[in-house]
């Protein structure tokens, strides 16, 4: 598996892809939008509240790479504009990196 080499993506020890996202919610449409700080910018539809925009990114980033939702998983950012989300390492050598490559 070869990554993009992009500031928003880290691989880890065990396989699985760290990436880095920095989200603007209430966008017209939910789309990348280039960098910001080193993390991939995400303007995301989804308003942020009761956890919908998490639910949001997880799903977007699982439909551009390709992969299914149950693989992508918020690992911090909660509350935050910042999130990283983890891609599963069974999955990883399938999904579409280029997708998130602005």
């Amino acid at each position: 598996m070869t990554l993009p080499s992009k500031t928003y993506l880290r691989l880890e020890k065990t396989g699985a892809v760290i990436v880095d996202i920095h989200v603007i919610p209430n966008a017209s449409r939910t789309q990348a939008d280039g960098e910001h700080d080193g993390a991939l910018r995400v303007r995301l539809h989804a308003p942020p509240v009761d956890g919908k925009a998490n639910l949001a990114l997880a799903a977007w980033l699982a439909d551009a790479l390709g992969i299914a939702k149950r693989d992508v998983e918020l690992i911090r950012g909660q509350t935050s504009k910042r999130k990283q989300l983890r891609v599963n390492a069974a999955v990883c050598g399938k999904a579409d990196w280029s997708a998130l490559v602005s």
